[in-house]
């Protein structure tokens, strides 16, 4: 029997059928709006908190200040990738001091860690009110610019990626809270952030490559339980010069891993 065109090439095996069915658009939009509610939650813990903690400042109350800042920031850093699509708020917010040209007295250099500076080097909080007013209004209008935002599906399973990497650049070294040593707390909203987004996204990615999604479990895992050895009793984490030169090396292959890994999630989601 003469075979036809289509059976000849796969005996030969110059055909191959799909390994995996491909994602289809209307699959994501469930994980994207419900990734929105997460983030809206987020920015709602940091508007509430960041009033907080501006009201600590300006009450000249250094103690409660201090043990706010690094609770406070912890939600944004949890939703980074959406926060940076505002560049000029992130800058305001977030920016660090190498990233001002003047140093720490720079007119441009606000937010987070412009705070932090005179709250953990000066030991004070004199001079910060204009500093802390500065921060809440801004936290309020990037509230409602995201409430505005509709959410492109390829930044949000790139956000996975974007959120290790940062740790990896800039939490295991020490170098973003470094006045402070709260990096942990960042540590732990940036691997929480990442994990959402491959928790939301499961089930498309299980389907296309289990054991992708299997390997990158265990790696968060893994992460969790070198972070959970510095947990405090009040939910809170050791300042990161307590980490151990040993635990910091531990953190940097399964956090390279997974930022590796997670760099290919919008590509086997088909969003490339």
């Amino acid at each position: 029997m003469k075979k036809s065109p289509l059976a000849l090439l796969l005996t030969l095996g110059l055909f191959q059928t799909p390994l995996f069915a491909a994602t289809q658009p209307l699959d994501l939009v469930g994980p994207v709006s419900d990734y929105k509610i997460y983030v809206t939650e987020q920015l709602d813990k940091l508007g509430t908190e960041t009033q907080a903690f501006v009201d600590a400042i300006k009450k000249g109350d250094l103690a409660t200040a201090k043990k706010l800042y690094p609770t406070t920031r912890v939600h944004y850093e949890s939703i980074e990738p959406i926060a940076e699509l505002f560049a000029d708020l992130d800058a305001s917010i977030d920016s660090r001091v190498d990233d001002h040209a003047d140093d720490v007295h720079a007119k441009d250099f606000t937010g987070f860690h412009r705070i932090e500076y005179t709250l953990y080097s000066e030991k004070t909080t004199k001079g910060l009110g204009e500093l802390a007013d500065k921060l809440n209004a801004d936290v309020k209008e990037l509230q409602t610019r995201v409430a505005g935002l509709t959410f492109p599906p390829e930044k949000v399973v790139g956000g996975a990626a974007a959120l290790i990497e940062e740790v990896a650049k800039t939490k295991i070294t020490g170098e973003e809270d470094r006045y402070s040593h709260s990096d942990l707390y960042d540590f732990q909203g940036n691997v929480d952030g990442a994990k959402k987004i491959v928790e939301l996204f499961h089930p498309q990615l299980a389907q296309q490559d289990k054991a992708f999604a299997d390997k990158v479990n265990k790696n968060f895992a893994t992460v969790d339980k070198i972070l959970a050895k510095y947990k405090t009793k009040d939910g809170g984490f050791e300042t990161y010069d307590k980490v151990s030169e040993k635990d910091r090396k531990a953190l940097i292959g399964p956090v390279n891993t997974l930022a590796e890994d997670l760099s290919t999630l919008r590509g086997k989601l088909g969003l490339n």
